[in-house]
């Protein structure tokens, strides 16, 4: 069972449970695919804090991932083993290639040890699970993530755990993707994508329980604004619980649900065939 629920001994435990990992195959990870990660506190290089709710949390090494796959035209790689990543929500998969250089990549939905992937840039291979291609070689209808959004820069999309963009068109020198937040979008075609979902699918029904596992997580609480005085957030002061008729939003005074966070005139605004519609508001980003 992938999500075990807790005994109610505590109440931590009471409403808590855990991820059992059971894709994982590799308990440690490859030394030579890790880089430190020093922590920032949300802080900048003035030490003022510019990203609240930041700080403290665990140790952790930064897995390189390959997102590029840059110089492995043909070369076959063999999946050694998959391994938990605690920098994102989805496992990676450490792979050695035939030239000897190993790499993580992430890792898709059914992979196994022992299983054999390709990256190719030129021409067709087989669309088995793992194999990385161009959405021009990849037939229409089956599932995708990692995908590149310029051809050559790296895997930007459908990377965290149990996502994956349905290629529904190919037309010209675009293919259409429909994407998980709905949104569907003008891709280009010499774009590379991996073939298959996101694994660790269950990480959104894990329920931590309590608040010391967010602050082992480096997630810090953050005050509402309407608990704060007039000269600390805009909704705060007041004689009595009052937001002041305006929509929530940060100490600056950004809205902070709901609003447009996407420039209008940024040039990739015009491959979006259609919008992603807020749950929560109905409003399109």
């Amino acid at each position: 069972m992938p999500i075990r629920i807790y005994k109610k001994t505590s109440a931590g435990r009471r409403n808590a449970s855990v991820n059992m990992h059971v894709e994982v195959t590799k308990k440690r990870p490859e030394k030579s695919l890790l880089a430190p990660l020093p922590k920032t506190g949300g802080r900048n290089h003035s030490g003022k804090i510019t990203s609240r709710g930041i700080g403290g949390g665990v140790k952790q090494m930064y897995r390189l991932v390959d997102f590029k796959r840059r110089n492995l035209e043909g070369v076959e790689g063999k999946v050694i083993g998959v391994e938990y990543d605690p920098n994102r929500s989805c496992h990676i998969a450490l792979v050695q290639y035939a030239n000897g250089e190993k790499r993580y990549i992430i890792a898709p939905m059914g992979i196994k040890d022992g299983m054999t992937i390709v990256t190719s840039t030129s021409g067709p291979v087989e669309p088995s699970v793992g194999n990385c291609m161009r959405l021009a070689d990849i037939p229409t209808g089956l599932d995708v993530h990692c995908v590149e959004l310029i051809p050559g820069q790296g895997a930007q999309m459908c990377r965290s755990a149990g996502t994956y963009a349905k290629l529904s068109n190919k037309e010209g020198d675009y293919a259409t993707l429909s994407l998980p937040s709905g949104e569907v979008r003008r891709v280009p075609i010499s774009c590379r994508a991996t073939v298959g979902q996101v694994g660790n699918g269950d990480h959104r029904l894990r329920q931590l329980g309590k608040a010391g596992l967010s602050r082992l997580m480096g997630v810090r609480p953050i005050t509402r604004g309407v608990a704060k005085s007039h000269h600390a957030h805009p909704l705060g002061g007041g004689s009595g619980r009052s937001k002041g008729n305006r929509p929530p939003c940060g100490p600056t005074g950004v809205h902070s649900k709901g609003g447009n966070t996407r420039n209008p005139r940024k040039a990739s605004a015009k491959l979006i065939v259609r919008r992603r519609v807020s749950k929560r508001y109905g409003q399109k980003h």
